[in-house]
Protein backbone atom coordinates (compact mmCIF):
# COMPACT_ATOMS: atom_id res chain seq x y z
CA UNK A 1 0.00 0.00 0.00
CA UNK A 2 1.61 3.17 -1.10
CA UNK A 3 2.03 6.32 1.51
CA UNK A 4 -0.17 9.22 0.46
CA UNK A 5 2.29 11.79 -1.01
CA UNK A 6 2.71 14.50 1.60
CA UNK A 7 0.59 17.97 1.12
CA UNK A 8 3.22 20.55 -0.29
CA UNK A 9 3.18 24.19 2.01
CA UNK A 10 1.56 26.93 0.22
CA UNK A 11 2.74 30.02 1.35
CA UNK A 12 -0.60 32.68 -0.10
CA UNK A 13 -3.21 30.69 1.56
CA UNK A 14 -1.13 30.33 4.83
CA UNK A 15 -0.63 33.93 4.91
CA UNK A 16 -4.30 34.77 4.57
CA UNK A 17 -5.17 33.05 7.90
CA UNK A 18 -4.41 34.57 11.32
CA UNK A 19 -2.68 31.57 13.63
CA UNK A 20 0.13 31.78 15.77
CA UNK A 21 2.40 34.40 15.42
CA UNK A 22 0.73 36.08 12.55
CA UNK A 23 -2.46 38.18 12.32
CA UNK A 24 -4.33 39.66 9.29
CA UNK A 25 -5.87 43.14 9.85
CA UNK A 26 -7.34 45.64 7.96
CA UNK A 27 -6.25 49.64 7.61
CA UNK A 28 -7.82 52.20 6.68
CA UNK A 29 -6.04 54.75 4.50
CA UNK A 30 -3.72 57.55 6.75
CA UNK A 31 -3.35 54.69 9.49
CA UNK A 32 0.40 53.80 10.87
CA UNK A 33 0.94 50.10 10.62
CA UNK A 34 4.28 50.83 12.54
CA UNK A 35 6.02 54.17 13.31
CA UNK A 36 9.65 55.43 13.55
CA UNK A 37 11.00 54.14 16.39
CA UNK A 38 8.79 51.71 17.29
CA UNK A 39 10.07 48.23 18.01
CA UNK A 40 11.40 46.45 15.39
CA UNK A 41 9.56 42.93 16.50
CA UNK A 42 7.85 41.70 13.36
CA UNK A 43 7.59 41.18 9.01
CA UNK A 44 5.09 42.55 7.47
CA UNK A 45 3.30 40.82 4.56
CA UNK A 46 0.77 43.23 1.89
CA UNK A 47 -2.24 41.07 0.75
CA UNK A 48 -4.21 44.00 -0.11
CA UNK A 49 -3.75 47.86 -1.10
CA UNK A 50 -0.68 49.47 -1.22
CA UNK A 51 1.80 51.07 2.02
CA UNK A 52 3.97 53.86 2.17
CA UNK A 53 7.22 53.65 3.87
CA UNK A 54 8.59 57.45 4.95
CA UNK A 55 11.44 58.66 7.08
CA UNK A 56 11.18 62.34 8.88
CA UNK A 57 15.16 63.39 9.42
CA UNK A 58 15.57 65.62 12.56
CA UNK A 59 15.22 68.72 10.93
CA UNK A 60 11.87 67.91 10.30
CA UNK A 61 12.15 66.92 6.59
CA UNK A 62 10.14 63.93 5.46
CA UNK A 63 10.61 62.05 2.57
CA UNK A 64 9.06 58.68 0.68
CA UNK A 65 11.67 56.06 0.56
CA UNK A 66 9.55 53.15 -0.28
CA UNK A 67 5.91 52.19 -1.87
CA UNK A 68 4.47 48.20 -1.02
CA UNK A 69 2.35 46.67 -2.88
CA UNK A 70 0.28 43.33 -2.68
CA UNK A 71 2.55 40.38 -2.16
CA UNK A 72 5.27 42.58 -0.88
CA UNK A 73 6.83 42.21 2.61
CA UNK A 74 8.24 44.88 4.36
CA UNK A 75 9.65 45.53 7.80
CA UNK A 76 12.21 42.56 7.44
CA UNK A 77 15.10 44.37 8.64
CA UNK A 78 13.76 43.29 12.08
CA UNK A 79 15.03 40.16 11.27
CA UNK A 80 18.72 41.39 10.64
CA UNK A 81 18.88 42.31 14.36
CA UNK A 82 17.26 46.05 13.35
CA UNK A 83 15.92 47.00 17.40
CA UNK A 84 13.53 49.90 16.57
CA UNK A 85 11.76 51.18 13.87
CA UNK A 86 13.67 53.62 11.01
CA UNK A 87 10.58 55.00 9.34
CA UNK A 88 7.30 54.74 9.00
CA UNK A 89 4.99 52.72 7.48
CA UNK A 90 1.16 54.19 6.50
CA UNK A 91 -1.60 52.50 4.55
CA UNK A 92 -2.32 54.64 0.96
CA UNK A 93 -5.99 53.39 1.39
CA UNK A 94 -7.65 50.81 2.33
CA UNK A 95 -5.09 47.74 2.83
CA UNK A 96 -4.88 44.40 4.31
CA UNK A 97 -1.80 43.75 6.02
CA UNK A 98 -0.76 39.98 7.32
CA UNK A 99 1.52 41.03 10.96
CA UNK A 100 4.30 38.01 11.39
CA UNK A 101 5.84 37.77 14.53
CA UNK A 102 9.93 37.56 14.52
CA UNK A 103 10.10 34.72 16.04
CA UNK A 104 7.02 33.09 14.02
CA UNK A 105 8.73 34.41 10.84
CA UNK A 106 12.19 32.89 11.70
CA UNK A 107 10.57 29.29 12.15
CA UNK A 108 8.35 29.91 8.78
CA UNK A 109 11.98 30.47 6.89
CA UNK A 110 13.51 27.64 8.68
CA UNK A 111 10.98 25.38 8.27
CA UNK A 112 8.95 25.49 5.01
CA UNK A 113 11.32 25.52 2.20
CA UNK A 114 8.42 27.28 -0.34
CA UNK A 115 8.14 29.67 2.26
CA UNK A 116 11.53 30.95 1.92
CA UNK A 117 11.72 30.81 -1.63
CA UNK A 118 9.01 33.08 -1.94
CA UNK A 119 10.71 35.48 1.20
CA UNK A 120 13.95 35.52 -0.94
CA UNK A 121 12.39 36.03 -4.62
CA UNK A 122 10.21 39.07 -3.12
CA UNK A 123 13.20 40.71 -1.27
CA UNK A 124 15.34 40.10 -4.40
CA UNK A 125 12.74 41.49 -6.50
CA UNK A 126 12.30 44.85 -4.62
CA UNK A 127 16.48 44.76 -4.70
CA UNK A 128 16.66 45.21 -8.37
CA UNK A 129 13.93 47.94 -8.02
CA UNK A 130 15.71 49.96 -5.70
CA UNK A 131 18.69 49.45 -8.05
CA UNK A 132 16.44 50.64 -10.46
CA UNK A 133 15.37 53.43 -8.48
CA UNK A 134 18.57 54.32 -8.10
CA UNK A 135 19.65 54.84 -11.52
CA UNK A 136 16.40 56.39 -12.72
CA UNK A 137 17.29 59.56 -9.69
CA UNK A 138 20.94 59.96 -10.76
CA UNK A 139 20.00 59.99 -15.13
CA UNK A 140 16.82 60.33 -15.26
CA UNK A 141 14.80 64.12 -15.65
CA UNK A 142 11.79 64.28 -13.37
CA UNK A 143 9.07 64.03 -16.10
CA UNK A 144 10.92 60.25 -16.65
CA UNK A 145 11.15 60.09 -13.12
CA UNK A 146 7.03 60.64 -12.47
CA UNK A 147 6.15 58.49 -15.42
CA UNK A 148 8.09 55.38 -13.92
CA UNK A 149 6.61 55.88 -10.67
CA UNK A 150 3.11 55.54 -11.79
CA UNK A 151 3.49 53.03 -13.69
CA UNK A 152 4.81 51.17 -10.46
CA UNK A 153 1.82 51.95 -8.70
CA UNK A 154 -0.59 51.00 -11.16
CA UNK A 155 1.41 47.91 -11.00
CA UNK A 156 1.68 47.89 -15.03
CA UNK A 157 2.15 44.73 -17.12
CA UNK A 158 0.42 42.54 -14.46
CA UNK A 159 -2.16 42.45 -16.64
CA UNK A 160 -2.06 44.29 -19.71
CA UNK A 161 -4.44 46.72 -19.04
CA UNK A 162 -4.29 49.98 -16.82
CA UNK A 163 -4.96 49.35 -13.29
CA UNK A 164 -6.45 51.80 -10.99
CA UNK A 165 -3.35 54.15 -8.32
CA UNK A 166 -5.58 54.76 -5.47
CA UNK A 167 -6.98 58.15 -5.14
CA UNK A 168 -5.44 59.28 -1.96
CA UNK A 169 -1.18 59.54 -3.51
CA UNK A 170 -0.74 63.60 -3.56
CA UNK A 171 1.04 65.72 -5.97
CA UNK A 172 3.36 66.29 -2.63
CA UNK A 173 4.03 62.14 -1.83
CA UNK A 174 4.89 62.26 -5.40
CA UNK A 175 7.33 65.53 -5.15
CA UNK A 176 9.07 63.03 -2.49
CA UNK A 177 9.58 60.08 -4.27
CA UNK A 178 11.11 61.21 -7.34
CA UNK A 179 13.19 64.40 -5.35
CA UNK A 180 11.37 67.28 -7.47
CA UNK A 181 8.77 69.93 -6.57
CA UNK A 182 4.74 69.74 -5.88
CA UNK A 183 4.86 72.45 -8.82
CA UNK A 184 6.52 70.26 -11.46
CA UNK A 185 4.50 67.29 -10.60
CA UNK A 186 1.13 69.27 -11.44
CA UNK A 187 2.61 70.89 -14.57
CA UNK A 188 3.77 66.86 -15.45
CA UNK A 189 0.82 65.47 -14.50
CA UNK A 190 -1.74 67.76 -16.80
CA UNK A 191 0.87 67.28 -19.58
CA UNK A 192 0.22 63.53 -19.62
CA UNK A 193 -3.31 63.94 -19.02
CA UNK A 194 -3.74 66.10 -22.16
CA UNK A 195 -1.84 63.53 -24.09
CA UNK A 196 -4.01 60.88 -22.90
CA UNK A 197 -1.58 59.09 -21.32
CA UNK A 198 -3.35 59.22 -17.77
CA UNK A 199 -7.16 59.95 -16.58
CA UNK A 200 -8.48 61.22 -13.46
CA UNK A 201 -11.94 59.96 -12.76
CA UNK A 202 -12.57 59.81 -9.14
CA UNK A 203 -8.72 57.86 -9.54
CA UNK A 204 -6.18 58.16 -11.48
CA UNK A 205 -6.12 55.72 -14.36
CA UNK A 206 -2.55 54.89 -15.99
CA UNK A 207 -2.55 53.73 -19.50
CA UNK A 208 0.67 51.59 -21.48
CA UNK A 209 1.04 54.35 -23.38
CA UNK A 210 2.74 56.44 -20.28
CA UNK A 211 5.80 54.18 -21.59
CA UNK A 212 6.83 56.46 -24.39
CA UNK A 213 7.48 58.86 -21.77
CA UNK A 214 10.09 56.43 -19.44
CA UNK A 215 11.41 54.98 -23.25
CA UNK A 216 12.15 58.33 -25.08
CA UNK A 217 15.57 59.54 -25.23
Amino acid sequence: MKAKPALRFDPIPFLAKTGEGRAVSSYAGGQVIFAQGDPADAVFYVQAGQVKLTIVSAQGKEAVVGIFSPSDFFGEASLAGQPLRIATATAMGDCVIVRLSKPAMIRLLHDEPAFSELFVARLLSRNIRVEADLVDQLFNSSEKRLARVLLLLANFGKEGKPEAVIPSITQETLAEMIGTTRSRVSFFMNKFRKLGFIDYNGKLSVHSSLLNIVLHD
